[in-house]
């Protein structure tokens, strides 16, 4: 059995070169001395959001919901600086669909991402032939522009951020309590003291959401045993190298490598090896780094190509995989809803945490829009009772699609242990097997929100489908 052993430097952050908030940070200062933060004093009738969390599934909820000429959107961000460890992240055909549909037409436009030349969404090899395997397919998507593209995270955030008006971002805002009153609102109370009001309030702040802690404080996550070694840096570093061009996973009995260009210039490795998750002499810790001689040794053995990849790799830092149950619910008082991470802690598995928070993000919005058009938006908010029917809307469309990856990936976890033991407990014919016998993940990447969404409101007219008359 492998384990890690934790190598601490000082911290190496991908998005530190790219950073353009100093600016908007500084015009905010001021407002952070403020002794509160009240979203209400808007005395027209729009609808009053609070959003926790920056990130891109909280850019995502501002950019679908400001879609509504009567919403108002406020974002609570807990750092002062913004900052996206993990670097690299894939987005699938359902979520450049949606980005297009938002608008977010810079987002998918190539600028910023990198696509697949032989337009294969995966590769897959042989970890020490290099043999391709297997390769996935999209199935349903023509259009080139919503082939799965990949991106430095830095970049992609900051192509929504062009898409949120700056005055609406709130730096060093640490969500400490929130207190959901069915009649009255929501407030939301800061480390700094500060406080926030609004009429609902989304969860947009990841896998450790201070947001579901708040509502579901029994909830737990685990380490799945699968342990990601991250890296990106310039890909001028890797020219020199003979290597598929194209992205690809290579895959061993107990580990695994990826590589993939992911745009303006920038590259990426990721190796993941699967340990014991119930090991407690395993201390590592998120964004810990890692040690690139025993890097190199985990992969002394693979593929020529994976050795000089990894040789060349400045740095890498460690990510032990968590993941949690599916809630029983996302939303709370009826006025309290979670998305992306937050209401679904499935720990990245497929690659589809982007596309899933976007989709997230537009369900609510499509949900928003249908209980409370934008012509009803001219006279008054929608009541409490509206706003329990747009929770219930949002998660008919998106919770069972949720629950169904979340109970892939618990399979996903038991079928990697009986690997874990030995690395010549697998051969090649059982790997290769293996491989080619894995779920197809276009039912994940291609899915249709808006489709499912139309289809929940249609079951629902037509009596097919009963949505909970009330949400805890």
């Amino acid at each position: 059995m492998i384990k890690f052993t934790k190598f601490n430097k000082r911290p190496i952050n991908a998005y530190d070169a790219h950073n353009t908030q100093k600016s908007h940070n500084a015009r905010h200062s001021d407002e952070r001395k403020t002794s509160s933060l009240d979203t209400s004093a808007d005395k027209s009738p729009k609808l009053q959001v609070a959003v926790v969390g920056g990130g891109i599934a909280g850019l995502s909820v501002a950019i679908s919901l400001l879609q509504h000429p009567g919403v108002n959107v406020q974002i609570y961000e807990r750092t002062k600086v913004f900052r996206e460890i993990g670097a690299s992240i894939s987005l699938g055909p359902n979520g450049l669909r949606t980005l297009e549909k938002l608008g977010v037409e810079n987002a998918i436009d190539g600028s910023v991402c990198s696509r697949q030349i032989s337009d294969y969404p995966m590769i897959y090899r042989h970890w020490r032939t290099g043999e391709v395997i297997a390769r996935d397919l999209h199935r349903t998507v023509k259009t080139k522009k919503h082939f799965t593209a990949r991106f430095h995270r830095a970049y992609l955030h900051q192509a929504l951020l062009e898409h949120v008006p700056r005055e609406i971002i709130h730096m060093g805002k640490k969500t400490v309590s929130i207190v959901a009153d069915r009649e009255e609102g929501v407030t939301l109370t800061f480390e700094d003291h500060t406080t926030a009001k609004a009429d609902i309030c989304i969860g947009a702040d990841g896998i450790h959401s201070n947001v579901r802690k708040t509502f579901v404080p029994d909830h737990t996550l685990r380490r799945t045993g699968w342990t990601a070694m991250r890296s990106v840096f310039e890909a001028s570093l890797v020219k020199d190298i003979n290597f598929p061009e194209d992205a690809s996973h290579w895959i061993g009995p107990d580990r695994s490598f990826f590589h993939s260009n992911i745009g303006k210039g920038m590259f990426t490795v990721v190796g993941g090896l699967h340990t014991d998750p119930n090991d407690l002499e395993d201390t590592v810790q998120w964004d810990d780094e890692y040690s690139l001689d025993i890097f190199r040794e985990l992969y002394k053995d693979w593929h020529p190509a994976v050795r000089s990849l990894i040789e060349a790799t400045p740095y890498t830092r460690l990510y032990p995989n968590m993941a949690g149950r599916a809630l029983d619910t996302w939303t709370f008082s009826q006025r309290v809803t979670l998305v992306g991470d937050a209401a679904h802690t499935h720990g990245g598995a497929f690659a589809a945490g982007g596309s899933l928070a976007i989709d997230d993000a537009y369900a609510l919005f499509l949900a928003l829009s249908h209980v409370w058009p934008a012509a009803m938006a001219k006279s008054r908010k929608p009541p409490v009772e509206q706003l329990a029917e747009v929770f219930r809307l949002y998660e008919a469309t998106r919770k069972p699609h949720i629950d169904k990856i979340l109970g892939a990936v618990h399979l996903q976890v038991i079928g990697h242990k009986p690997n874990m033991e030995n690395d010549d407990i697998e051969t090649d014919e059982m790997l290769e097997e293996r491989v080619r016998n894995r779920p197809d993940p276009s039912w994940i990447s291609e899915h249709d929100v808006e489709s499912t969404f139309q289809n929940v409101i249609g079951a629902k007219d037509l009596g097919l489908i009963k949505i909970p008359s009330k949400l805890a």
